[in-house]
């Protein structure tokens, strides 16, 4: 459950790379590396531009990935902290 938890995880990169691309473009290198150093920037700054930018499903799409990653990550942790360990 945990590698499918990454595996989702690793794909929310491609909207994170498509939004920052987007972030590049509109604001600047300033605003892009600080895009890039702090993710959660770019995630709010797509949010609060996707309808003039018409990157709205672009957007789902990543919250979703990042809801679902969580979600498979918390379950695949605590499927593994439930089980005992094996002397």
């Amino acid at each position: 459950m945990a590698i499918l938890g990454s595996l989702v995880s690793l794909a929310a990169l491609v909207p994170f790379i498509m939004v920052l691309i987007k972030l590049f473009q509109e604001k600047g290198a300033g605003h892009g590396i600080l895009g890039l150093i702090c993710a959660l920037y770019t995630f709010i700054w797509g949010w609060q531009n996707s309808s003039r930018l018409n990157i709205r499903n672009l957007m789902m799409i990543w919250t979703g990935l990042i809801v679902v990653g969580v979600v498979l990550n918390l379950i695949g942790g605590g499927l593994n902290a439930t089980q005992l360990p094996s002397n």
